[in-house]
């Protein structure tokens, strides 16, 4: 039986193991840089009501509309009614 060199170095030195090892090492560190940007990156919560939107914006309410008749129409699944304005 010969000895060769491989099986007489140490576990650290195979350069193919670093490779195996890095892969979940890097998953590992990745989700808990995820979880800190999540937890420290919070958005402001913003408020629903049209009520609070700036005052100084021309027609809030018309500017609104569509949006306002897409979410509608989204949670209905209805059509809304035909303006009587145009």
């Amino acid at each position: 039986m010969s000895n060769s060199s491989s099986s007489q170095r140490p576990w650290w030195s195979f350069g193919h193991l670093w490779l195996v090892i890095a892969g979940p090492l890097l998953v590992v560190v990745a989700s808990f840089v995820t979880f800190y940007l999540a937890a420290n990156g919070q958005d402001p919560v913003l408020s629903k009501s049209t009520a609070e939107v700036r005052a100084d914006a021309p027609d809030t309410l018309t500017t609104l509309a569509p949006a306002v008749q897409a979410r509608n129409h989204a949670a209905t699944g209805t059509l809304p009614a035909p303006d009587a304005k145009k």
